[in-house]
This record gives structure tokens, sequence and C-alpha cells, in this order.
């Protein structure tokens, strides 16, 4: 790892985002491995930071069997949220700003208190002020959207934009519930939230752990993805999105035409 230039990685990277340039996987050609990867992506986002962009919370990746098939890697990850990647709830964006954009239906939590690495789950209402449906916009910078584990996490997790629905209290459990995938008024994907590591709530404790071996700490305040329920959907220009989740409510996304 002696010869990684992980701000040279993040620059390549961010200039695929900004100019929504595809580019080739880095990985296996620069001899990046999984640690070595989380230190291109705090180098990714610092560089976010730096044009003005704050942090908002955290996000996890690969939380789904159906996620992991997809894109043919098997380990749960995580990645950082700013400010510039909040959509409000029924807004909209522009597809061309982007590679190769795909959207998913994900559970939101509002954190109230620092959680703790293992923390049971029956402390979780205690950290979690609201939970939310949401949808997450994904647009892997590498060409075809194929990538290793190392590669995806340096491109922090594949981030692109969120939009969170209305927040409402913690229901009893969060381990079941149905969630639907719509485009046009069609559904397109069907799920559970027990797609997400069985329950959402071990997606918390999966993120305080991981990115705690990095010495990220989650925030009061931060939102926290937990993950999709279904496979992601490729988005189109002019198209509507809404997510649907049991005893949650709905999350509503426009592509602009």
């Amino acid at each position: 790892m002696s010869g990684l230039d992980p701000a040279g990685i993040a620059e390549q990277l961010d200039k695929a985002a900004t100019t929504a340039t595809a580019i080739p996987q880095l990985a296996a050609e620069v001899g990046l491995d999984v640690d070595a990867a989380y230190g291109v992506q705090t180098a990714l986002v610092q560089r976010r930071l730096d044009r003005g962009e704050r942090l908002v919370g955290l996000k996890m990746g690969l939380t789904s069997k159906a996620k992991m098939a997809q894109v043919g890697v098997d380990e749960v990850i995580w990645g950082r949220l700013t400010d510039a990647m909040w959509v409000p709830d029924g807004g909209s964006v522009d597809v061309s700003t982007y590679i190769h954009p795909r959207v998913e239906p994900e559970v939101a939590f509002l954190l109230d208190r620092l959680p703790e690495p293992g923390e049971p789950l029956g402390a979780f209402t205690d950290a979690v002020r609201a939970v939310a449906p949401a949808i997450e916009l994904i647009d892997s910078r590498y060409a075809n959207f194929t990538f290793s584990l190392p590669d995806v996490i340096a491109d922090n997790t594949s981030a692109a934009a969120f939009v969170i629905g209305p927040w409402s209290p913690v229901p009893d459990g969060l381990d079941n519930l149905g969630v639907l995938l719509e485009i046009d008024g069609r559904v397109a994907q069907v799920g559970s939230t027990a797609a997400i590591l069985g329950d959402p709530r071990r997606a918390l404790d999966e993120g305080v752990r991981l990115a705690g071996r990095h010495g990220v700490r989650l925030r009061e305040g931060w939102v926290f993805l937990a993950g999709a329920a279904t496979a992601a959907v490729p988005l189109r220009p002019g198209a509507q999105v809404r997510a649907v989740v049991e005893k949650l409510g709905t999350a509503t996304l426009k592509a602009a035409s």
C-alpha cells in the first residue's frame, strides 16, 4: 500500500462524478484493499466538504442479498451523506448530471443520541428519534456499473442523492414491513424490510461498528440510511418514483425530462 495515492484516486472519482463521465475500475490496478479504500472515501468526501458541503449522516450499502447479487460483492459497507445529496420529498433531479442513476427504497433513521457499538436492539428507540421511508439514488462512477468491493467503497458506496419522506415515531416492529418501489405508478420492485440484514435496526449497529473502525462516530441529529430493501431500478428522464414502506408512508422523487 506504500505506493498508493489516496488523494489522486479521490480526484479521479470526484472528476468522474462532477463531469458525469464513467471511469474504469481502479482497485485491481493500484492494489487497493478495503482499509485503503475507506481512506480514499475519506479523501473523496473531504473534497466535497472543501467545496462547502457538510456531513449530514451515513448510509449503509449491500445490506440485502438482492443488492449483493446485483453488483457481485458480498460484504456490508458504509458511506457518507452530505447536505448537497439531500433532495426534498417530492423534489426533482436532473438525470443528465449522473452517469447511470438507479433508485432503491430504503428506511431512514433520525439519530437522537450517539449509539454505542453492540448496543442491544432494546435500546434502539432511545438512540433513534424518528423513522421514515426513503429513496436513495445511487450512481457508480465506474463503467457499466461494475466494480469490486474496494472500488465501491472508495467511490463512497455509489452515493449520489437521497429523499426522505415524513418522519414518524419508531413503530414496535421494523423487521418485516412490506416495501414497494413504484415507477410512473407501476410496481417495479416488491420487498420487505427483512431484506435489510433481517431487521433495519441491525444496520444501525453495523454502521456504528464499521464506521467506528475508521474513527467515525455517528452524531446527534444525523440521518442514517439503513440500506435497500430491494434491487435498484434504473432512473429514466421524466420518471416519477415512489417508495412505500408499510406503517411508515411514502417518499417521492421526480426525474426531470
